[in-house]
């Protein structure tokens, strides 16, 4: 992970299952969020999405790309166009800022009328891929301490043989 890193795109369909399941889950029963005639009444040509699922999507989107360990810190959105039945949202961010496995990641979600999120979160690296990078350093600092071991080794056998050979060569004369 690095500043200036930009995430692969994702695309999500906007389904009526999705929205209603969504505000469901969060426990959102307003009724333009499931309730089509109702949303229509209110202005709206149909069902959208509460902010909460988009809040969700955003979280989805930053841990598939950092993994499962991710851990969102902070999650700052604003939301702007609606998302409607039938629509697709896509996704992309970028690394704004890195410092001590912490990003800052900004999200732009846009839809077929617009910019439906932006904003940014904060994400703190997996300790695997820190533990990870610190393992593959002692595993190069074992890997020479064993070279300098054989090393040493075998300048102490070639050592040995030499004075070996010269006590030989001395009893001969």
């Amino acid at each position: 992970m690095r500043t200036g890193e930009e995430l692969p795109p994702l695309e999500i369909p906007i389904t009526r299952t999705l929205i209603v399941a969504g505000a469901i889950a969060s426990r959102d029963y307003q009724d333009v969020h499931h309730d089509a005639e109702l949303a229509r009444q209110k202005g709206s040509p149909d069902i959208f999405m509460n902010i909460l699922t988009t809040n969700g999507l955003v979280g989805r989107y930053i841990t598939d790309h950092f993994g499962p360990g991710a851990v969102l810190r902070k999650v700052a959105i604003r939301l702007g166009a609606p998302n409607y039945p039938g629509d697709t949202m896509v996704l992309t961010g970028a690394v704004e800022t890195v410092e001590d496995g912490t990003a800052t990641v900004r999200v732009v979600g846009e839809n077929g009328i617009g910019r439906h999120v932006s904003g940014t979160v904060t994400v703190t690296l997996p300790v695997r891929e820190a533990a990870d990078a610190r393992d593959a350093r002692d595993a190069r600092d074992a890997r020479d301490a064993r070279d300098a071991r054989d090393a040493r080794d075998a300048r102490d056998a070639r050592d040995a043989r030499d004075v070996a050979d010269a006590g030989d060569a001395g009893g001969a004369s």
